[in-house]
């Protein structure tokens, strides 16, 4: 009996240590699930052949709950929003960002609108917008909330709450696209190549809903890395990481982002990310 307990019990550990050393990896639920899941399956397919480890996507349900498992160990890297990296890093300290995409040095947010409110594409926001309702996406996304909310207010110096009759939070990008489609919100804050991507699928009727400004350019989406990745998976594994994300280039693979390759990425980076989640009181 003792040796059958011995035995369980050396089972039991073996199954752990085959555990930890399963690499997870996340992302931000900025779009549909099922969309979420078919992308990141072939990421992971791909990184498990470059990274010689068994290699597991960990679907979540937020925003909040991708910097907690991060922050938890549960994942040890994550395809992050601009402010959800800063988060992140912020509670694993050591933690680097990796990777962006290509378009993401200079990314954007299109504010969207109902067609019923006669508003026209233009330069800048048009006061008209006052007095209507208005949903963001995700409270913590940089895209679909930080900066649409940031030049918001350097527009009409004043809170959104202030300037809209009702301001919701949508959950995800395809979510806002579909309530301001559906004229439950007049105005919207979508990341851009969501709705660059919505369109082409026809996944959006243009006929109820357009573009009516874009935001200047920010840096956003990142592949960011706990710090402690080399001290778990072997000397060079966090230069490994690198290389297999930035070596990326097969199309199909690219275009499930979208993105039309990865580039470098580094912490100071996303220095003004930080800086106007500060000042909008989004970082403890």
């Amino acid at each position: 009996m003792r040796w059958i307990a011995a035995c369980t019990a050396a089972l039991a550990l073996f199954a752990q240590g085959v555990a930890a050393d399963t690499f997870r990896f996340t992302a931000i639920p900025d779009e549909d699930q099922s969309r979420l899941v078919e992308r990141f399956s072939k990421v992971a397919d791909y990184l498990e052949m470059r990274l010689d480890v068994e290699v597991e996507y960990v679907p979540v349900k937020s925003y909040g709950a991708a910097v907690t498992a991060f922050r938890n160990d549960q994942v040890q890297l994550a395809w992050f929003g601009g402010l959800s990296g800063v988060q992140a890093r912020r509670l694993v300290p050591g933690s680097q960002a990796l990777a962006q995409g290509a378009e993401d040095a200079e990314f954007e947010s299109y504010v969207i609108a109902h067609r019923s409110t006669e508003l026209e594409p233009a330069d800048e926001l048009p006061a008209a917008i006052e007095g209507k309702s208005f949903t963001f996406g995700a409270k913590t996304s940089t895209s679909g909330r930080l900066m649409p909310e940031h030049f918001l207010r350097q527009r009409f110096a004043a809170a959104p709450e202030e300037i809209f009759s009702r301001v919701g939070f949508s959950g995800d990008h395809s979510r806002t696209i579909a309530l301001v489609e559906a004229g439950t919100y007049e105005l919207g804050a979508v990341n851009y190549s969501v709705w660059e991507a919505a369109v082409e699928d026809g996944r959006v009727d243009t006929d109820k809903v357009e573009v009516i400004w874009s935001t200047p350019t920010y840096p956003d989406y990142q592949w960011t890395l706990r710090g402690d990745a080399d001290e778990r998976y072997g000397e060079g594994f966090t230069e490994a990481v690198r290389s297999a994300l930035l070596d990326m280039d097969d199309p199909d693979l690219l275009a499930s982002f979208p993105r039309s390759a990865f580039i470098p990425a580094d912490n100071a980076m996303y220095a003004p990310i930080e800086d106007v989640a500060e000042d909008l009181g989004l970082l403890r």
